[in-house]
């Protein structure tokens, strides 16, 4: 308990009765929340009312320092005035109990008559921001509580702007990539209408992949982004020549090399962007048409070295190019696709991919014009 013996109540009165003034804050504080913390009742009944007549109304007591952390995060108070010398648990007790709730910037006073240098000390460096000596001056209470509140005030406007700035940034970063993306994926249309007269195939790529990702339990962040870099995987057709793309008959060993290029040249397209999405279309430009066994190129990679997403557009990508007619084959019955995609599973396509197509095809899910649901 921190009551110096023999101190008058006149101590603890309002300035009022002092002659001396108080200059009012510049912004309005009056709502934000104030615990008090101290085993003696009179000083809490007393620090209360300094703090009613000041204007603030959001204050609140408590006598037992056992029972600050279950109020702190019951009430989430902006500044917690609290007494050093407490039965059962001091006010650096209580401090580090609370530590690993605070706030970025959270003030906490610390009161107590004891004026040793030492304890200043060791209580600002625990963690409060301020201290003050027993028997406590009225003006100097609300002066030092109206500076902790607006530095806690500040700090929070300050915290909201950089929110809102950074959303901002993000919107317009989105927005940005958007654009480029837009622009991405009309270069890989109008490579795609070399071959495919509808111009769809990339979209419809796209949504099979959505779906067989959310089948296969993908977070809805994760569909929505191979959603969009699906789109972008055939990107790189745009280098091939179409005396090459559009031949009618069987390629040559080296127009088929030709074709393989497509990958790299659609990664490089795509590469030195910095956000998930160009990140993703790049990788799934790249790897699109490697196979389960290994014997896929451009690199060779086998299992689960390749990415999820382009293990996904394989099959989805696969079923979509054998049901619609191309330049050098006609297309075939969906039943006979289905066949030729599960005769496939362990060799090309991941076999887990191939069951969740499965399913999907059974449930009729592949030939809807629905939206994928994602987000």
């Amino acid at each position: 308990m921190d009551v110096e013996p023999g101190r008058e109540d006149r101590k603890y009165l309002p300035e009022a009765h002092s002659g001396a003034s108080y200059d009012a804050p510049s912004v309005d504080l009056s709502s934000l929340k104030i615990l008090l913390v101290d085993d003696e009742e009179t000083i809490l009944v007393i620090l209360k009312g300094i703090l009613q007549r000041a204007g603030y109304t959001q204050v609140a007591t408590l006598d037992d320092p056992r029972n600050v952390l279950g109020r702190f995060l019951e009430d989430r108070p902006d500044l917690l005035v609290l007494d050093h010398h407490m039965p059962h648990k001091d006010g650096l007790e209580v401090i580090e109990e609370l530590r690993p709730y605070l706030p970025d910037y959270f003030p906490i006073l610390m009161l107590t008559a004891d004026e040793r240098s030492e304890l200043k000390e060791t209580a600002l460096s625990s963690g409060a921001k301020d201290f003050l000596i027993k028997p406590i001056n009225p003006i100097e209470v609300r002066l030092r509580i109206r500076n902790l509140l607006e530095a806690r005030y500040f700090h929070q406007q300050l915290q909201h702007n950089n929110e809102r700035l950074e959303a901002m940034v993000r919107q317009r970063t989105r927005e940005l990539e958007d654009a480029h993306v837009e622009m991405l994926i009309r270069l890989a249309k109008a490579a795609e209408y070399r071959d495919d007269d509808t111009g769809e195939h990339t979209w419809r790529v796209a949504r099979a992949c959505a779906l067989l990702g959310q089948e296969l339990g993908l977070g809805a962040e994760a569909v929505d982004l191979v959603l969009r870099a699906a789109r972008l995987h055939d990107v790189g057709k745009i280098a091939i020549p179409d005396g090459i793309l559009l031949k009618p008959g069987s390629l040559t060993e080296a127009e088929f090399e030709v074709v393989k290029g497509h990958a790299r040249a659609g990664a490089e397209l795509l590469s030195g962007g910095r956000s998930p999405l160009m990140k993703l279309a790049e990788t799934i430009a790249l790897t699109h048409h490697e196979r389960w066994d290994g014997t896929g190129y451009p690199q060779g990679l086998a299992g689960e070295t390749i990415p999820i997403e382009s293990r996904l557009l394989a099959v989805a990508d696969t079923f979509d190019a054998l049901t619609h007619d191309r330049i050098h084959r006609k297309a075939v019955s969906p039943e006979r696709a289905v066949t030729e995609i599960r005769s496939q599973s362990g060799k090309q396509f991941d076999p887990r991919v191939v069951d969740a197509f499965l399913l999907l095809y059974e449930r009729g899910e592949l030939f809807t014009d629905q939206p994928v649901p994602v987000g």
